[in-house]
């Protein structure tokens, strides 16, 4: 998700309870057999509109797709 977290970025992932998520977090979600770390655009009580920094949307989700929240960006090795 470049401009907030590069690719290869390591993150730290917590556990979040899908119904408190909100638009603003980022998330790693199920998304057609893989699994994106994404921007939540915004919410609704059943899912939730999933994209990246710049501009992109990728679509909905239902909110059970929600496997993780991201809670730490660590800085980019060189």
């Amino acid at each position: 998700m470049r401009g907030r977290i590069e690719d290869g970025q390591p993150v730290t992932l917590g556990p979040v309870d899908p119904t408190v998520v909100e638009a603003g977090d980022v998330v790693l979600v199920r998304w057609k057999g893989n699994f994106l770390l994404h921007l939540v655009k915004q919410a609704t009580r059943d899912r939730l509109l999933i994209g990246n920094n710049l501009g992109r949307v990728n679509g909905w989700v239902q909110r059970e797709a929600v496997v993780g929240r991201v809670v730490q960006v660590h800085p980019l090795r060189g």
